[in-house]
């Protein structure tokens, strides 16, 4: 028996995405998260990396998936923390603040520490996250860690230990890059799938043309139907399962999130209910015109 997975898309915020996944002009009214959480189950909040969000904002977005039983957020801590490594108390305080009308509500699952890919498995940086899990104890914690030196048994057991959980990626390659796996070190799993080609983000492994494409990869079904492997030896044991794409360009993550729903059999559930009303579109089918990957 799987246990619950929820597929889903990192960020929502994206000019892009106007006249090819949400409607141009928009109708009074719309919001693009409701759009989203009416045809996924969960998304990523990425702008909590950039800023600090306002706990009356995170209000808001707790009415914009109300339609959606199932529906639960995870969101990127602020970079201040796992780039700049500042524990600032007052700083620490405002996150909290943020995050906790979502996990009051039970609707974040987790808080994602995304960590860059020169964050190597060091005694200083066992350290620092050990220190960092201590300091945001009230949430559910999974550690996005690119460098394949936390894959050593001393680094999964120290997750394990510290009950952060693992996400296992896809990623651009590099000598040094995590690779796919299908790891499970609390009751939540957690699959993020980058994309081939990414941004600036991954200069610890990328060369200059990889880096300057940005997010914009489209996963075919051949690399769709191995991952629906790993997110399936994961799920049978997490009590709880996340799927996140971050391939947004072109709105391709939303495509890949919804063809992944499909082969993992998911398109019963809660989040197509009622999408005809009111709309023309056809449920979870976003407007998307993309040409398959090469």
């Amino acid at each position: 028996m799987l246990s619950p997975i929820r597929t889903g898309v990192a960020g929502w915020d994206f000019p892009g995405w106007q006249g090819i996944v949400y409607p141009h002009p928009a109708p009074r009214g719309f919001h693009p998260l409701e759009f989203l959480a009416r045809r996924v189950d969960t998304v990523e909040i990425s702008s909590s990396f950039y800023q600090f969000v306002r706990p009356e904002l995170s209000r808001l977005w707790l009415t914009k998936v109300e339609r959606n039983p199932q529906f639960e957020f995870t969101a990127r801590l602020h970079r201040e923390f796992t780039h700049e490594r500042n524990l600032e108390p007052a700083l620490l305080a405002r996150f909290k603040a943020a995050m906790m009308p979502l996990h009051e509500a039970g609707r974040l699952g987790c808080v994602l520490m995304q960590f860059p890919g020169s964050f190597r498995f060091t005694p200083e940086n066992k350290a620092f996250l050990i220190q960092l899990r201590r300091n945001l104890s009230k949430f559910p914690l999974v550690a996005e860690l690119r460098h394949d030196s936390w894959t050593s048994q001393e680094g999964m057991g120290t997750l394990i230990d510290y009950h952060v959980g693992f996400a296992n990626l896809d990623q651009p390659g590099g000598h040094r890059a995590t690779r796919a796996s299908s790891r499970l070190t609390t009751g939540i799993g957690y699959v993020k799938l980058h994309g081939r080609r990414c941004g600036a983000g991954f200069t610890a492994f990328d060369d200059r043309s990889i880096q300057e494409s940005g997010n914009d990869y489209l996963y075919h079904p051949g690399e769709l139907a191995d991952w629906k492997l790993r997110i399936e030896r994961v799920s049978g044991f997490a009590e709880k399962t996340f799927v996140i794409f971050n391939n947004d360009g072109g709105g391709k993550s939303l495509i890949n999130a919804l063809q992944m729903e499909a082969i993992l059999g998911h398109q019963q559930n809660a989040a197509g209910a009622g999408m005809r009303q009111g709309s023309s579109e056809p449920d979870r089918q976003p407007r998307l015109a993309v040409r398959s990957a090469a």
